[in-house]
């Protein structure tokens, strides 16, 4: 037998048949004409050559081969039902499966206490996963399946097949400890100029944003340490006249925690840092991964508020 020749969609018929016994009802249920209906329906007896269902004065009757078909056809259909509602875009539940996010310790600490118990809600049988970018784009990670999602403020020459939201801007600022002996007197470019610097780097490279903005005006700074996290620098500068050039929600948080830091506009402008994420057209249309890219938008989208009201 050559099951690709059968059509499937008259089992749909035969179980909403057998369980409404009118032609009238499974019309409706099936959002289908009576013609339409009965065309299927002759299609139907011609698959199993016979009646099925005939008419009586109380609607129709199923036939003893309809009976003996019944109880594996409507098995079958209400399995094939579960299976698509498993797969919806609604409902999680039972979904397993692992995202693979690709970021920063920073994105970590924005996204992951609101992701984690989000996704624990909806979805309890998914499991998140993030590694460190490097400073990169996980091009290979993207395309081989490792990473779902890749966050950053960094990413720059995307190959074209990729998608890209944007998420959020964040400013950059200057953290020091409250004490600091030259920052603390007064915030101008000289003396953020006589304070030694900490940076944040993900490639080994000690030239940040703040040092392309000062090289343009032929000035420089001296940057005696740098650091892949974001998290730990802070704590460099506490308690001594070094100074950390960071995004606001960094410093926000920080400031927060510990009330010996403070958080000033930086003495230049910089442009903001565009946060996005990026995935492969692999994952475009799952339905689970699309939620996880809305919950993420959501989740920055709300720490750009609160940075918004801590600056005001």
């Amino acid at each position: 037998m050559n099951i690709a020749s059968k059509d499937f969609n008259l089992l749909m018929l035969f179980t909403v048949l057998y369980e409404e016994r009118s032609l009238s009802r499974a019309s409706v249920r099936m959002n289908l004409s009576q013609p339409a209906l009965s065309h299927k329906l002759k299609k139907l007896r011609n698959e199993f050559d016979d009646p099925l269902f005939v008419r009586t004065g109380r609607g129709l009757t199923p036939t003893p081969k309809a009976d003996i078909l019944a109880e594996d056809v409507c098995r079958l259909v209400k399995s094939l039902e579960r299976f698509y509602v498993r797969s919806s875009e609604d409902d999680f539940a039972s979904r397993t499966d692992t995202i693979r996010l690709y970021s920063t310790d920073f994105m970590e600490l924005m996204l992951l206490p609101r992701l984690i118990r989000r996704v624990q809600e909806v979805a309890p049988k998914v499991r998140i996963v993030v590694r460190n970018t490097t400073g990169e784009l996980p091009a290979k990670a993207l395309e081989n399946g490792d990473c779902d999602i890749a966050i950053a403020g960094f990413f720059t020459h995307l190959p074209s097949h990729l998608f890209r939201q944007a998420l959020s801007q964040f400013r950059f600022v200057v953290l020091s400890d409250r004490q600091n002996q030259y920052w603390g007197h007064a915030r101008t470019l000289t003396n953020f100029l006589r304070c030694k610097h900490v940076v944040t780097t993900l490639t080994g490279d000690l030239l940040g944003v703040m040092d392309k903005a000062l090289e343009k005006q032929g000035l420089s700074r001296q940057v005696v340490a740098g650091a892949s996290s974001f998290l730990t620098l802070p704590y460099v500068v506490k308690d001594s006249d070094m100074l950390l050039t960071c995004l606001e929600p960094v410093a926000v948080h920080i400031c927060a925690a510990d009330p010996a830091f403070e958080m000033h506009a930086a003495p230049l402008d910089i442009q903001p840092a565009r946060i996005e994420q990026v995935w492969h057209p692999r994952t475009h249309e799952d339905p689970l991964r699309k939620w996880i890219r809305s919950e993420i938008s959501t989740i920055l989208a709300e720490h750009a508020q609160t940075c918004a009201r801590a600056a005001d």
